[in-house]
């Protein structure tokens, strides 16, 4: 099978090992010719960055780079990353990276010439309106990693360095005009990082699969993107430059994001408290809390586990899917749990309140209340 293919859902879609290659042609396309590339501190001196930079500069747009950009990304992030912007006097952003950085470039697309905090933009109701739509940036995404899957939402995840609370910042024109998805790209990733951002996109897809909502496009997606991922990700992190392993993480990780308009649940309002306040990687943090996340909504996803399974092939219903959770876990060298990250058990009340207002929170299966969420916390030490 060859894995290249030029999609329209949920945007343009340019698939396939090599296809970093059209970067310049696809800014051109979409009316950029000063673009800044947006990644972080890791990428911005490696192999692959040089060459996204020198096919830029081939093609007569420059070779400007801002990678000022932390794990969990604050405001302060987004302030360095539109005084670079405007000082070099871009029209357009390249986010090219995990979802740090595409995460963070999506919000230096949208706040550079806006008159709002991007705090009002979070995802509620319909605060995006209150948004200078024309005044976005336009917006390419390049993914270096398969997990988050920022590349086709629209949305970023903003930590606020003061109240150390991740926010979601929502706005439709934040998904990208094109995503270039190159597994190439993905080959050099450590292994705790293709561990890490692979489990990610497996959360994502089991969480908008339990999700309540309605939502059977979703439902769908989410189901084949966990049989790539159970399928798949052993492969790439046994034998990292397994192309066609890589390409199917990529493809798992968007229909991930795709998937969870459906809703996530307990897994990421969890995470979400916890990255924020120990600073740990989003996915490890997701698949630490998913045993336990399991157990908890079992009363009211048990058979729809079990239906999950038959399809991925696993025996036992929800028990065997479990125990296919803690092989994987096992296999990915993914910590034992929260005590394993630095979560302390005297933070208990005060990540439990991080969790209960975390919008993630409305898509699982079980309501979430401060007791059996502070539970919740503690069964994860």
């Amino acid at each position: 099978m060859t894995l290249r293919a030029n999609w329209s859902y949920p945007t343009a879609i340019r698939f396939g090992a090599g296809r970093i290659a059209e970067l310049a042609d696809h800014c051109r396309a979409t009316g950029i010719a000063r673009p800044l590339l947006v990644t972080d501190r890791a990428l911005a001196g490696l192999p692959i960055t040089a060459r996204a930079l020198d096919i830029l500069d081939a093609g007569g747009l420059g070779r400007a780079v801002f990678s000022g950009v932390d794990p969990n990304p604050t405001e302060h992030n987004m302030q360095a990353g539109i005084a670079a912007y405007r000082a070099g006097g871009h029209d357009g952003v390249v986010c090219f990276g995990g979802g740090s950085a595409l995460d963070l470039g999506k919000m230096i697309a949208l706040m550079v010439d806006q008159r709002v905090s991007v705090w009002d933009l979070e995802d509620v109701g319909d605060w995006w309106t209150r948004a200078d739509a024309d005044a976005i940036a336009p917006i390419i995404a390049v993914p270096t990693t398969a997990g988050t899957g920022s590349e086709v939402g629209r949305a970023g995840v903003l930590t606020n360095s003061q109240t150390h609370k991740k926010k979601i910042i929502f706005h439709p024109r934040l998904l990208p005009a094109v995503t270039i998805c190159d597994p190439e790209l993905t080959v050099g990733m450590p292994k705790v990082i293709t561990a890490g951002t692979g489990m990610d996109a497996f959360a994502h897809c089991l969480e908008a699969y339990c999700s309540p909502h309605y939502h059977p496009m979703s439902q769908g997606i989410a189901l084949e993107g966990m049989r790539l991922v159970n399928e798949y990700l052993p492969r790439a992190y046994a034998v990292p430059d397994d192309l066609e392993a890589r390409a199917q993480m990529m493809s798992a990780a968007a229909m991930g994001a795709v998937a969870f308009q459906k809703g996530l649940g307990a897994i990421h309002s969890l995470s979400h408290p916890v990255g924020a306040v120990y600073n740990t990687h989003h996915g490890t943090t997701n698949a630490v809390v998913m045993p336990a996340v399991l157990d908890f909504n079992r009363p009211a996803i048990d058979a729809l586990i079990a239906r999950a399974a038959d399809y991925l092939g696993i025996a036992g219903g929800f028990d065997g899917f479990r125990d296919r959770v803690m092989a994987l876990r096992a296999e990915l060298a993914i910590p034992a749990n929260l005590t394993a990250l630095g979560v302390a058990a005297d933070r208990l009340d005060e990540l439990t309140a991080m969790a209960l207002e975390d919008p993630s929170c409305g898509g699982n299966p079980v309501p979430m209340t401060p007791r059996n969420t502070r539970q919740l916390f503690a069964d994860c030490l």
